[in-house]
């Protein structure tokens, strides 16, 4: 399903695109893939296999706990609003369920009430 950076990263903005999200753009970060709105980025790859995915820190120590074989952190996201996600192992449901909520984050309130008006996002 995956494994390499080009067929995540198609992937990741396959689904972006298919939940309708508004203004989002490729970008680059940290070296790799990433997908911004408004200059924003929202989720990047980390390496193969593995997504950085914004998220609330609330959220994000929520979905590790019950889904430890799809979500994680290490380290170095320790504290921070961004949780790793398994590629390989996440649906792309709940892929992109974690795809919009980032997207939330990281657009302003303006652009994500837009979204929701059209009946774009289904949460």
């Amino acid at each position: 399903m995956t494994g390499n950076h080009e067929t995540d990263f198609e992937r990741v903005t396959r689904l972006a695109k298919a939940a309708g999200l508004l203004e989002v753009a490729p970008a680059t970060s940290y070296g790799t893939p990433a997908l911004q709105v408004r200059g924003k980025m929202f989720v990047r790859l980390k390496e193969a296999g593995i997504l950085v995915v914004m998220c609330a820190l609330e959220e994000k120590d929520m979905l590790i706990e019950l889904a430890p074989e799809l979500y994680f952190e290490t380290a170095q996201y320790s504290g921070w609003p961004a949780m790793l996600v398994r590629l390989p192992v996440i649906s792309d449901e709940d892929l992109t369920q974690r795809l919009i909520a980032a997207w939330r984050q990281k657009a302003s309130k303006r652009l994500a009430a837009g979204l929701a008006a059209s009946g774009a996002l289904q949460t």
